[in-house]
């Protein structure tokens, strides 16, 4: 058989292209173009390619480190120095592990039915979307010797001679690139450790960029002519900003993108001359955002640049590429979300969202016209089919939502229409509601929430309600589909996702109203969000349950303190419960770069006595709180597992001192419970570990809520 790009991709394309965004999927269908998000009830939030926030860079690297007195041991006549904290930190693993192991027996059978459930769900909605037609990923997985990785990446060649991929483990954030050149019998030809993004310049130069310490600030270029060799193209000296590269539509340029939190710069690469210097489009200007594409000698620049501080689509010629020179092509409603963009050679497809509705607008390059159409209103979420022909008449993606499994869409350009591609086998979801509130926060502000209900449930006060909560980094709740979120609305439960402001969905302003010095507002959205849910007869505080990770622990924790009342159990998984300290600490790899979501606490009091307003660590008392379950990873590099177990062992004593000073016979005392994982990290953990989480997850919130 001889192996060519083509079919190779074909394969590839054809296995992935219908994969749910939210799962790992099972065995060798691992493979994705965009790394997938876990499957869980937690709704991993993931950065798309183009988003504002540099790819890879949405969640902080939280390390712990201590320099605290050090004890020296000698083992086997080596000297080694452990820290009193190092010796705390095994103690306190130690025992957690131990009390996890008796805690989790009363799990057990529930966990087993939970799973067993999901697993039907899956084989019903889910695993037929894949394709049969594994041969591919036995190759890569097997014949090739990369089992155990996650595909992150591929690019092809122009001249389809060479295949690129990206491989990991579910136990690091490093990614190795994996060069093949493809034939008869495929071989590696090279691998290269510590890559992020990478792209092919021509059929035999490919740039990449090099990532240490979840950091990219190095851009190489690497040949596979006669005389291999490869050599530094471009070095970025400011530690806020991160790196990456993109191939443009038309592969006429390559684009090394620096961007952090708030600004970007962008150089350009011309593909016909590989080996030239890069060329600078716009110097950075703080607080402007930018991406870069190209058409007919035309770059066209999507930005936030100018008033109101939205993104807007602009053009200006590729020899006269200064912000001066930007022109007007399009500009976004306002509190309207930019959901994704795709150019293609005659026309620009933007995925937007307003007022909880998707919208599809077309804009005609030739004929300057703009064609607006709404989505079906059970829709909360899309995926654009990967590596769309750039001259295909017609655009290809997916819609989807928490408890609708996805359907394909096309859109034709000639016909200017909308068509559902319906696979028979896909059931229909008939029985579950879709309500969108807005609910009104402590300076008036209306803030979105989405609900899910079953339609044939009755009493709506008497069932459980799960409240979803993230608020960060300019970052949407991920409404893609997951099996567990149906299994719920099966049995009766309410789902609700609050978009508070720092998240992005409504818009670039919707996230700076949320950070920095304006993070306390997302906590006062959140609470209004839950107050509205119940006044309007969704649910009561004593079956209501919270949920979130990552940075989403920020708001959880701090509503946990500051208005316990309002719910009686909560799931995070590897949250970030400790801001102050580790803002405070300059020295760890990220915390720069995090200032300008959180501020810099060193260097203004004011942003310090802010952040420990509200920093959930800081905030902990003697109180009745709720039910809490944690997930946390050894080997998560972002948040690390040692400040979790001090934020446990704190919440553990408060609930204490609260029951032992009230005295009262009978008092509820909340279950605090942390479940460590061996294997798995932030970002990555496979199917079957990912499975047990939500089963463990659910079987916990059940016996709390006593559902």
């Amino acid at each position: 058989m001889c192996w060519t790009a083509k079919s190779f991709v074909r394969g590839l394309s054809f296995s992935v292209k219908y994969c749910p965004k939210g799962n790992h999927l099972r065995a060798l269908c691992l493979c994705t173009t965009i790394k997938p998000n876990k499957c869980h009830i937690l709704d991993w939030p993931r950065s798309p390619c183009n988003s504002t926030v540099p790819p890879g860079r949405i969640l902080s690297w939280r390390l712990f480190s201590c320099k605290e007195g050090t004890k020296i041991h000698c083992k086997r006549g080596k000297i080694t120095s452990i820290t009193a904290s190092e010796l705390l930190y095994k103690d306190l693993l130690k025992s957690e592990q131990e009390n996890w192991n008796k805690i989790s027996r009363s799990y057990k059978a529930m966990t087993k039915r939970i799973k067993e459930k999901i697993e039907e769900l899956y084989n019903k909605y889910t695993l037929h979307l894949e394709s049969p037609r594994d041969f591919f990923f036995i190759f890569f997985y097997t014949y090739m010797g990369f089992s155990g990785a996650f595909i992150q990446r591929i690019r092809i060649s122009p001249d389809e001679r060479y295949l690129a991929t990206s491989l990991k483990s579910e136990n690091s954030e490093e990614a190795t690139c994996v060069i093949m050149k493809l034939g008869d019998v495929p071989i590696v030809e090279e691998a290269i450790p510590n890559v992020f993004s990478f792209e092919w310049a021509t059929n035999d130069v490919l740039y990449y960029t090099s990532q240490k310490n979840l950091k990219c600030q190095n851009v190489f270029l690497t040949t596979f002519t006669n005389q291999k060799y490869t050599k530094l193209v471009y070095t970025e000296q400011d530690a806020r900003f991160f790196v990456d590269i993109y191939c443009t539509k038309d592969r006429r340029f390559l684009t090394i993108n620096s961007n952090s939190k708030t600004t970007s710069e962008v150089w350009l690469i011309d593909c016909r001359h590989p080996f030239k210097l890069p060329v600078l489009v716009q110097a950075r200007t703080k607080g402007v955002i930018y991406h870069v594409e190209h058409r007919n000698n035309d770059l066209y620049i999507l930005t936030s640049y100018g008033e109101p501080a939205e993104y807007k689509l602009m053009k200006a010629s590729v020899a006269s590429t200064g912000m001066e020179s930007w022109q007007l092509v399009y500009a976004l409603e306002e509190k309207t979300k930019l959901i994704d963009l795709e150019m293609f050679r005659d026309h620009c497809v933007m995925f937007l969202q307003k007022a909880g509705c998707l919208y599809l607008n077309v804009i005609a390059f030739v004929s300057h016209s703009v064609q607006s159409i709404q989505l079906p209103t059970w829709a909360c979420a899309f995926e654009l089919e990967p590596h769309p022909e750039h001259a295909s008449s017609t655009c290809y993606f997916q819609l989807t939502s928490p408890v609708h499994p996805p359907r394909r869409f096309a859109y034709s350009f000639k016909e200017n229409n909308l068509i559902e591609q319906a696979a028979e086998e896909v059931p229909i979801i008939m029985n579950c509601h879709t309500t969108r509130l807005l609910a009104k926060s402590k300076d008036e502000t209306l803030v979105p929430i989405t609900v899910f209900h079953n339609m044939n449930s009755k009493e709506l006060h008497r069932k459980p309600l799960l409240v979803h909560v993230y608020g960060a980094y300019g970052i949407d709740l991920n409404m893609s589909f997951r099996e567990e979120k149906l299994m719920l609305i099966e049995e009766g439960w309410i789902l609700a996702y609050c978009h508070v402001r720092g998240g992005g969905e409504l818009g670039l302003r919707w996230h700076k109203d949320g950070c920095q010095h304006n993070k306390l507002k997302g906590l006062h959205d959140l609470k209004a969000c839950i107050m509205l849910l119940h006044e309007l007869g969704f649910s009561q505080p004593k079956y209501t349950a919270l949920t979130a990770a990552s940075a989403g622990g920020v708001l959880a924790g701090a509503i946990c303190n500051s208005d316990p009342e309002l719910i009686r159990a909560m799931v995070l998984q590897a949250p970030f419960v400790d801001v102050l300290n580790t803002m405070m600490k300059t020295h760890l790899p990220l915390s720069i770069e995090e200032q300008e979501e959180w501020g810099n606490p060193l260097a203004d009091e004011k942003c310090m006595k802010y952040i420990k307003n509200y920093c959930p660590y800081h905030n902990i008392k003697p109180q009745c709180y709720p039910s809490v379950f944690i997930t946390a990873y050894e080997n998560d590099q972002r948040v690390p597992l040692p400040g979790i177990l001090r934020y446990v062992q704190k919440l553990r004593k408060a609930t204490l001192d609260h029951a032992s000073r009230t005295g009262k016979k009978g008092n509820w005392i909340p279950n605090i419970v942390l479940d460590i994982q061996a294997s798995g990290s932030h970002c990555d953990s496979s199917w079957e570990d990912s499975l047990k989480e939500v089963a463990k997850h659910l079987a916990f919130l059940k016996k709390e809520l006593q559902v």
